[in-house]
């Protein structure tokens, strides 16, 4: 896991360059590790879709794409504010005291990209995980999962964190005070607001 980690950080910061066949062997003497972990890491990250084929065995940081982007904010949009409809009426203090937590840790400044995608994901989770439905929290993860990399983008290089801490912190209050349509509302102008504005980037670059 701290091999993905370090990997997942390289390509979150540019490091690793997209479009590139990673070479096991430099890989192995870039981290320091044998070849084994590497390949172990390597098929880990494919499946988390890091990374994607390229040549005949090979893999690459794939490059971000407009369309992908676009369509994992779309199923988030819809699939995270279904979970919070089911969720609405079981969400209690405790998720709310949790969630809480993750907003205050998404304060610190030494936080690296990869440490601010798994805690803004770990926040959403504390309050859908009231909904009690255990194969749609999975679909979200894996979304999540996938969007991961897309959400590190934001925080870095368009820097999109106290804007989405802001929102953040009123959707907290709705949840409190049980606007439930509101709270919906703003989830989803939250998630689309941000894959909006990655959109526009990439349609740019």
């Amino acid at each position: 896991m701290e091999l993905m980690y370090r990997i997942k950080e390289d390509i979150l910061n540019n490091r690793l360059p997209m479009g590139v066949a990673l070479r096991q062997v430099v890989l192995s003497a870039r981290y320091g590790v044998s070849r084994i972990p590497v390949r172990d890491a390597l098929q880990a990250l494919k499946a988390e879709a890091w990374l994607v084929p390229h040549g005949k065995a090979g893999v690459m940081v794939p490059k971000l794409n407009l369309k992908e982007a676009e369509d994992l904010a779309l199923m988030r949009a819809r699939l995270e504010t279904l979970a919070l409809e089911f969720a609405f009426e079981h969400i209690k203090s405790t998720h709310v005291d949790e969630a809480y937590s993750y907003l205050s840790k998404l304060e610190a400044s030494d936080l690296t990209l990869l440490e601010r995608g798994e805690l803004n994901w770990r926040f959403h989770c504390a309050v859908y995980q009231a909904c009690q439905r255990p194969t749609l929290m999975r679909s979200i993860e894996v979304l999540n999962i996938q969007a991961s990399r897309y959400l590190g983008f934001q925080f870095g290089p368009l820097g999109y964190h106290n804007h989405s801490q802001q929102e953040h912190r009123e959707w907290l209050e709705l949840i409190t005070c049980r606007e439930k349509a509101a709270a919906v509302q703003l989830l989803e102008r939250h998630i689309m607001s941000a894959g909006k504005c990655l959109s526009e980037y990439l349609k740019k670059a």
